[in-house]
């Protein structure tokens, strides 16, 4: 699936099994919430925190989807092709960045 069809089939289940979408500040913040279920994933597994019994449960990859949905949704409501987006970005990026990680001693 390419990130156009993935902004169809989330517009059509808010269309279908949402009603509408939550207004852009709500979005947002709905962002911020997932994101930071993720960084308690993160930082519980894999960095240095102990993780609680309550989270050994959480799926990684559940969190991330919701961050994707959250980020497919305010790219719908503000008229954003995030696929074009995107390629613009990872094609500038490669232009960009190729030689200089390459030539980054950090990552050798």
């Amino acid at each position: 699936m390419d990130i156009k069809n993935a902004q169809i089939i989330v517009d059509d289940w808010i269309n279908d099994h949402g009603v509408r979408y939550f207004n852009e500040l709500t979005n947002m913040a709905q962002l911020t919430e997932e994101v930071g279920e993720v960084a308690r994933i993160i930082a519980r597994r894999y960095g240095e925190q102990s993780e609680k019994e309550s989270d050994k449960g959480k799926d990684l990859g559940e969190e991330l989807a919701d961050v994707l949905f959250v980020v497919l949704c305010l790219a719908n409501q503000t008229g954003v092709d995030l696929q074009k987006a995107f390629d613009k970005r990872m094609d500038k990026k490669a232009k960009r960045d190729h030689d200089r990680h390459h030539n980054n001693e950090k990552l050798k």
